[in-house]
């Protein structure tokens, strides 16, 4: 399986010449890939999915799914008809098995709204939380891991991946950070997973296979 990490939180998984496209937003280039036989939102802040980003997906990939929670289906209404999805809950499309966890994504602040988050499992290998602390209770053996966040706080992560315990983790949700600030989040995330597993940073475009 291969994993392409693009800006920010979206990263287009394939296998066998199928992708599935995870959290295409306003902060990604284009996702103007082939091939495409899913599409994953987590959840309905514009840097993880928007409607001209899954319209342009559709276009080239028309009558695909696309999978997220309730706030997803709503913020998408316009553009697609979403397979709504909580924690608990699995779906199959193409050589990709999705199982889905959690359900809030992480408190920013008492004043800001707390929508519908749910992450995603794709074939028991890849876990990506969306924007929240979520533990699937399994080994993961990559954990897309957000490394810069409004609602992020870098000792908080660390206890959580200290939970998790990755085999590999690869950093995501980079646009809020300067490089300084991307670095040393990255250092203190290798803390904690290193050396019994490993810190892959990927910068766009590039890609890991696993």
């Amino acid at each position: 399986m291969l994993v392409t990490k693009l800006e920010h939180a979206c990263l287009v998984v394939e296998e066998d010449g199928a992708r599935l496209v995870i959290d295409p937003g306003a902060f990604t280039r284009p996702v103007e890939v082939p091939g495409v036989v899913a599409v994953v939102v987590t959840h309905e802040h514009p840097d993880h999915g928007t409607a001209e980003q899954v319209a342009g997906i559709l276009e080239r990939n028309p009558g695909i799914p696309v999978f997220g929670p309730a706030g997803v289906a709503t913020a998408l209404a316009a553009v697609v008809a979403v397979d709504v999805v909580t924690a608990g809950e699995a779906r199959t499309v193409g050589p990709f098995s999705l199982t889905f966890h959690g359900t809030r994504h992480q408190l920013i602040h008492s004043s800001v709204p707390v929508v519908d988050n749910t992450g995603v499992f794709v074939n028991g290998v890849l876990f990506h939380p969306g924007d929240a602390y979520i533990d699937p209770g399994v080994p993961v053996e990559l954990f897309a891991t957000p490394v810069g966040a409004p609602w992020l706080k870098i000792g908080e992560l660390m206890d959580h991946l200290a939970a998790v315990a990755p085999r590999r983790a690869v950093p995501i949700h980079e646009a809020t950070l300067s490089d300084i600030g991307l670095a040393g989040h990255t250092d203190r995330i290798r803390q904690v997973v290193e050396p019994a597993g490993e810190v892959v940073s990927l910068a766009p475009g590039e890609s890991l296979r696993v």
